[in-house]
């Protein structure tokens, strides 16, 4: 039986001197986002794009837009966005995987675990870039925050508290806030702490009438022990996005709306108050709001997935990784479901 050839990176096809052919598809309230920052990204051409459901935002220009990832793929591409909704997300990928086409997917990778291994698996064997869209690993606030967590900073990490609230977005309409916000707080947390989850226990609520939950509370532990706690929600009249890092050396908060990072130290100087000074515990010290270069994430996202399909740096979320932080996702709907703690 012959075999398929397995495509090799572009650098190695000799045309690393010439944009890369890109194509999108889904240009809904994210696609139309990501069709800007493509056409804005140094070494990308948008040369396709495609929606069923027409181009409701008006991002296609001159293009015409298609209607499925077949005509897509006809448009002769190099890589591909997709943008459509979670429940198109395997067939769709699967069909560039067979075409030939590096694709990045919007997070989550498929809408379960099973078809998200099937489609991490088709490029894998194919030798295809396949990344996922987890655009919050490339928001200046949380790679300053890993950074730092690298070099010792905080010393020995105990502790990881996400809260991502607000209220319910009118994009969504095929999951629940599971799925599509807790999912980020899963994956930047395994990111940042550097370990998968070993297990998790949740909590979830219906609030507002729909058919998917609006509401979860989730705690669990990391392999290398530090404890997670995500609190999201789509009931709150306000929106918050924090990732909370506690540690020896005191607490690093990182702020994804603004682009800020503060570390709040441990205090050291001594106290002459007896009844501060016979705590045994810590104390406030200096609080530090760091400089950092900001700079959109999306756009960030694009130049390392299109990096990875010139072979010149892997800083994408893999698949792989993407179907790790699924596998969290369904055990953190079955706890919730089960009323228990769930290992992983």
């Amino acid at each position: 039986m012959s075999q398929t050839p397995t495509p090799q990176r572009l650098q190695d096809k000799g045309t690393a001197d010439r944009p890369l052919r890109v194509g999108l598809i889904g240009l809904g309230s994210m696609g139309r986002h990501h069709a800007r920052v493509i056409r804005g990204t140094e070494g990308m051409d948008l040369v396709a794009v495609a929606d069923p459901g027409g181009d409701r935002f008006g991002v296609a220009g001159d293009l015409p837009v298609l209607s499925s990832a077949e005509e897509l793929i006809e448009a002769g591409l190099d890589a591909a966005m997709v943008a459509v909704p979670t429940v198109y997300h395997e067939d769709v990928a699967l069909a560039l995987a067979e075409a030939g086409v590096h694709t990045m997917v919007e997070k989550p990778i498929a809408h379960d675990v099973a078809a998200g291994r099937r489609v991490a698996e088709a490029f894998e064997s194919r030798g295809l870039v396949g990344a996922v869209g987890y655009v919050e690993r490339c928001n200046p606030a949380l790679r300053a925050l890993r950074e730092r967590l690298d070099r010792g900073d905080l010393g020995q990490v105990y502790q990881v508290i996400t809260r991502r609230q607000g209220p319910f977005p009118a994009r969504i309409s095929d999951v629940g806030v599971v799925k599509d916000l807790a999912t980020h707080d899963i994956d930047l947390t395994a990111w940042v702490a550097g370990a998968p989850y070993a297990s998790i226990s949740a909590q979830v609520a219906h609030r507002s009438g729909r058919q998917t939950e609006d509401l979860v509370v989730a705690n669990g532990r990391l392999t290398n022990g530090v404890i997670v706690c995500h609190e999201v929600n789509w009931l709150t009249p306000f929106k918050e996005r924090l990732t909370i890092v506690l540690g020896e050396k005191g607490a690093f908060v990182a702020d994804t709306l603004t682009g800020d990072l503060t570390f709040h130290a441990n205090g050291t100087v001594a106290s002459s108050w007896d009844q501060v000074a016979n705590f045994r515990g810590v104390s406030e010290g200096d609080v530090i709001r760091y400089a950092i270069a900001k700079r959109e994430p999306l756009a960030l996202e694009q130049e390392h997935f299109r990096d990875a399909v010139r072979g010149l740096e892997a800083k994408h979320v893999t698949m792989a990784e993407g179907v790790a932080t699924l596998e969290v996702v369904e055990a953190v709907l079955a706890s919730a479901a089960e009323n228990r703690t769930i290992a992983l």
